[in-house]
């Protein structure tokens, strides 16, 4: 395993001086210096391979000794220095401070065919911002958050990347539902990679101290190697960023929502400078469409990260982004304009977005009102996203429409006329409407399906490779991580999958409520 190493952001950007592992409040740095604890018995349990070739790392060397102890932090890479990310965020609306890598250790930078990776631990151990936890992860949210990188990957959405699954041999104590009833569970580890880690909280964190000089160089820093198309550091250049950030969040938040994806914790901790999706936590697919749904027990009450809720918290990161950004740029009304902006821009991505779910390429006036019907619909019973917008493509007229999408039902048995008769009016509506489009309902189809995923990673699924998993069977993992690799595919000999989330699913922990404790 020979690494293209490069240390760009421990080399340009300001590391802390004190060289202790000790939980603390670190000034002016963008990093500690932090190794990864050793375990006691590691064993690699799934590796992507795709990701491992993005690294040039080939399939042998995944097989290696040398792989299986640096991705599991008992060995460190020659030459050199693990580190963990110094940033604040506003964690539910509040402004929390100092929250850092408290339990992620970033390994080292690779350079490949004119890519630059960031390789991160996630669960390796305590680092100076591991405050009263023990920087260590579990089985249980390690399969997911290494299933959900690679599967929202494939469906196209922008993503942080994973390498490999691992488990450590440890045992790790958590209280799953913060209520008392902690117990060991397996330990384990997922290699993380991203072009950058770099979070609006790693900015809020220099304006929030008022350390300006360090935030103008982290600016520098980030438009120098992941917006170079920007042009050299002034304050020109700095709205520019940041109108570059506001359109990449807007981008993610709409792929989000048009395959159903709830994130479950939008903290600007939790929101990558680069618009990716990032930290993997306690998110959840909708089954049912469902504006209000969270899957975040932690937000059970106020319900701030709902699926309906993400664009306009997307809007409000961009604000505490922007006030973080004011000290290099002193003027406020062009950092306005791009706040308004995305507020526009939203509508009309959000319309584009549901009209291509529906496969209308033309416009029409009535457009948004359709839109909205369909949405009023969708919410009158429990009605599976995934399977109605993929069922949808086989559309051919409002007579046998309903057939088409009965299977999305929850409870089909025990639909009113009421409900029954909306649906037909909505179906009436768009064969009418469908009449403006000058495609084939072939081509339709196809581009349907190209934007309509088949298969998700619905929680059960994940909870089922969990459960498999705790018994030391991993096949699971392999069949799933490699079902959502095609999710847009027809995969017929996987169509089991394509099915609502079973009854037994409903309220069980793991499949229809998470928390953080992961």
């Amino acid at each position: 395993m020979n690494l293209n190493i490069k240390n760009t952001f421990t080399t340009e950007l300001p590391a802390d001086s004190n060289l202790e592992n000790s939980r603390r409040q670190v000034e002016n740095a963008a990093f500690s210096f932090a190794n990864p604890k050793k375990t006691a018995k590691p064993t690699v349990v799934h590796v992507s391979q795709e990701m491992a070739a993005e690294l040039d790392i080939s399939e042998e060397e995944t097989q290696s000794e040398l792989f299986k102890n640096v991705v599991t932090g008992n060995e460190i890479y020659p030459n050199t220095k693990p580190y963990a990310m110094c940033y604040a965020g506003h964690q539910f609306g509040n402004w929390a401070g100092q929250l850092g890598d408290g339990r992620a250790i970033n390994l080292f930078e690779v350079e490949h065919q004119n890519k630059n990776w960031k390789v991160q631990l996630k669960g390796a151990g305590e680092t100076p911002y591991s405050r009263t936890a023990d920087g260590l992860a579990v089985l249980r949210s390690s399969v997911r958050e290494y299933l959900c990188s690679e599967a929202m990957f494939h469906l196209g959405v922008p993503t942080t990347r994973a390498l490999s699954l691992s488990l450590s041999g440890d045992a790790v104590m958590r209280d799953v539902l913060y209520d008392g009833n902690a117990a060991y569970e397996k330990g384990a580890i997922v290699s993380r990679v991203s072009p950058s880690f770099l979070r609006f909280g790693s900015f809020e964190i220099f304006a929030a101290r008022k350390d300006y000089t360090n935030l103008k160089n982290l600016v520098d820093y980030t438009i120098k190697h992941h917006f170079p198309q920007i042009g050299a550091p002034s304050k020109e250049n700095y709205i520019h960023f940041f109108k570059e950030v506001s359109e990449r969040t807007l981008k993610m938040i709409i792929d989000w929502q048009r395959v159903g994806f709830v994130h479950g914790v939008m903290n600007t901790d939790n929101m990558s400078i680069l618009g990716l999706t990032i930290d993997f936590g306690p998110y959840g697919w909708l089954e049912g469409f469902d504006f209000g749904w969270t899957p975040n027990t932690t937000d059970s009450q106020h319900k701030r990260y709902r699926y309906g809720n993400q664009p306009n918290i997307g809007l409000w990161n961009l604000y505490q982004l922007a006030n973080a950004l004011y000290p290099i740029i002193e003027e406020v009304e062009p950092l306005n304009a791009i706040l308004e902006q995305y507020k526009i821009d939203f509508e009309k991505q959000s319309l584009q977005m549901m009209k291509s779910k529906l496969g209308l390429y033309t416009s029409d006036e009535e457009d948004v009102k359709l839109m909205q019907e369909l949405e009023d619909n969708l919410q009158l019973v429990e009605t599976d996203m995934t399977i109605f917008f993929r069922n949808l493509s086989r559309f051919s007229n409002a007579t046998t429409a309903f057939k088409l999408i009965e299977e999305a039902f929850y409870d089909f048995e025990n639909i009113s006329d009421e409900v029954l008769n909306s649906w037909n009016l909505w179906f009436k509506k768009y064969d009418e409407r469908l009449q403006i489009e000058r495609v084939s309902s072939k081509e339709r189809k196809e581009k349907m399906d190209v934007v309509n995923p088949k298969y998700v990673l619905r929680n059960y699924m994940s909870q089922l490779a969990i459960d498999e998993a705790d018994k030391g069977n991993y096949t699971l993992i392999d069949e799933l991580f490699q079902l959502l690799k095609k999710p847009y595919s027809e995969q017929p000999e996987n169509e089991k999958w394509f099915a609502r989330r079973p009854e037994w699913a409903r309220n069980k922990v793991g499949c229809s409520m998470l928390s953080c404790s992961s």
